[in-house]
């Protein structure tokens, strides 16, 4: 199995290539590329300098990756994007990669899939089997977790971070981090409810999920502030595995936790 480059792409004979890759018409990949097995760039794609591409990838018709930095602080330091094996890049997103200012790199997980027109700045790390629907938009230093599901047309703040199994509505603006399990929308952006369906297709218990539902209740129903709830949530509860991921992601928060908009009834 060899690779497959149609005669009016360019690629740099430095890039590496794996076998089974595929470069369809008028794509450009440049010198410090590598790019794993069964790979397909698409046509009229821009594979820049520092892309880590993984196997069996699917990146679609104009969609640019591992360009520079929209930052005025780059200075050409060495960085990468990095992405991992089965993600798909739909039509035109644009994918940057990262700077000396914290990770040297962005990256997307495996089983992702990016849709049309997303925008990924530097620095940004997405989890595994991530969804991001068309035009979202990211500034520099987003993290978004394992299994989130993120809506069309969602600008997220810098520096935020959303946590996993997730569920985020479209057309809304992100200026503060969302944690794990729950589902989010309205404006300003609030808690909505457990993202129980989403849990039940991955596998969750009942148990834990009355887990997830009782800690939320006490972080978002109580009327105690957050740190008042992440108190109660250690004294009164069972610390179960996926309850000890809400207090760590809450400890972690420097742009703080979005808010509940309703203050009455069961978090689910």
């Amino acid at each position: 199995m060899s690779t497959n480059i149609h005669p009016t792409a360019i690629v740099s004979p430095k890039a590496q290539l794996a076998d089974g890759v595929t470069v369809q018409p008028y794509a450009v990949i440049e010198d410090d590329v590598v790019i794993g097995e069964g790979t397909v760039i698409g046509p009229q794609v821009l594979i820049a300098d520092g892309a880590r591409i993984g196997k069996n990838c699917r990146i679609h018709k104009g969609a640019v990756v591992s360009t520079a930095p929209q930052d005025l602080s780059y200075n050409n330091e060495p960085t990468t994007f990095e992405m991992g094996d089965n993600t798909t890049i739909r039509e035109f997103c644009t994918l940057n990669r990262g700077t000396k200012k914290q990770h040297f790199k962005s990256a997307v997980g495996s089983n992702c899939l990016l849709m049309a027109y997303t925008h990924v700045a530097h620095d940004c790390i997405i989890g595994n089997n991530v969804i991001i629907a068309n035009s979202v938009q990211m500034a520099g230093h987003v993290t978004i977790d394992d299994y989130a599901v993120i809506g069309g047309l969602v600008a997220i703040h810098q520096f935020v971070n959303i946590g996993p199994y997730t569920m985020v509505g479209g057309h809304f603006r992100i200026p503060k981090d969302i944690p794990p399990y729950i589902m989010a929308g309205g404006w300003p952006v609030s808690f909505e409810r457990l993202n129980v369906i989403g849990l039940r297709r991955r596998g969750f218990t009942p148990e834990s999920i009355d887990a997830i539902n009782n800690a939320y209740r006490i972080l978002y129903l109580s009327k105690l502030n957050v740190s008042q709830g992440i108190e109660r949530i250690k004294a009164t509860m069972t610390v179960t595995p996926e309850v000890q991921r809400i207090i760590d992601f809450v400890a972690k928060s420097k742009r703080g936790i979005i808010t509940a908009r309703r203050h009455s009834g069961d978090a689910e």
